[in-house]
């Protein structure tokens, strides 16, 4: 038996080897958590515009993004996908995925979802948790200006781009249809990431009401503290899109 076990070991050690190699090797050009170097690509959120505008019937736009469009659309994409939404392997595989916009009818927004699994994974301590927390409120607070000064200069852009289609020669139909569509797409865009912040911070404050309940510790009044400038910022966004062709536009949960 002792042979054996000698011989079965080095068979183990070699497949934890293969399994940490394999894992490095998805992680090569980014650090965990983020998509791998190897399928990034320029217009790798160009679908946002898509999806948000095929949410509502209407059609997509057929032009090529500006640089400042795609500046929007890779702005936008961390705050629209939900925080600690992918399993922990998934992270260190650079996992990306398309998602629904909130205007799909079978979307139902869930605040005690994010508090639910913080709570649920396994920490260290009750501080981690908070300290977690803490983290994504700030990481949302600090991606603020920078998505809603690239949305200033589209939408001001936009609002160029529909005064000048009145001055332009022989303008055909399809021509004008992207125009309108791309404009569309940007001013959703702008009202998704409008959305998902209001549902972040209710579910900040769901998730803070559990820790507080089930473990007490004094790094809560600055969790607190986070999420009420987060909220801040949210109810006074620097820009607001107007909805398509009169819509309004709802936020479920």
């Amino acid at each position: 038996m002792p042979d054996r076990i000698r011989h079965i070991r080095p068979v183990v050690s070699a497949l934890l080897l293969a399994l940490l190699a394999a894992t490095l090797g998805a992680c090569s050009g980014g650090d965990f958590g983020r998509t791998r170097a190897d399928m990034r690509s320029d217009d790798m959120h160009a679908w946002l515009g898509r999806e948000a505008t095929g949410s509502l019937g209407l059609k997509a736009s057929q032009f090529q993004l500006t640089d400042e469009e795609r500046q929007l659309r890779d702005l936008a994409y961390p705050t629209i996908e939900p925080p600690l939404s992918r399993p922990a392997w998934k992270s260190v595989f650079g996992d990306y995925k398309a998602l629904p916009s909130p205007w799909r009818q079978k979307i139902v927004f869930d605040r005690t979802m994010y508090g639910r699994t913080l709570i649920d994974e396994p920490h260290r301590s009750h501080s981690s948790r908070y300290a977690q927390l803490i983290e994504d409120v700030r990481n949302d607070i600090t991606r603020f200006e920078p998505f809603f000064a690239s949305a200033i200069r589209v939408i001001d852009l936009d609002r160029k781009r529909d005064a000048s289609m009145a001055r332009v020669s022989a303008l055909s139909p399809r021509e004008k249809d992207d125009a309108v569509a791309r404009m569309q797409e940007n001013s959703l865009i702008v009202q998704w990431v409008q959305q998902c912040l209001e549902q972040r911070v209710s579910s900040y404050r769901w998730a803070l009401e559990r820790l507080v309940i089930q473990a007490p510790d004094g790094m809560a009044a600055d969790a607190d503290r986070l999420i009420g400038e987060l909220a801040a910022q949210t109810a006074n966004p620097p820009v607001i899109s107007q909805p398509p062709y009169g819509r309004a536009v709802v936020s479920k949960g």
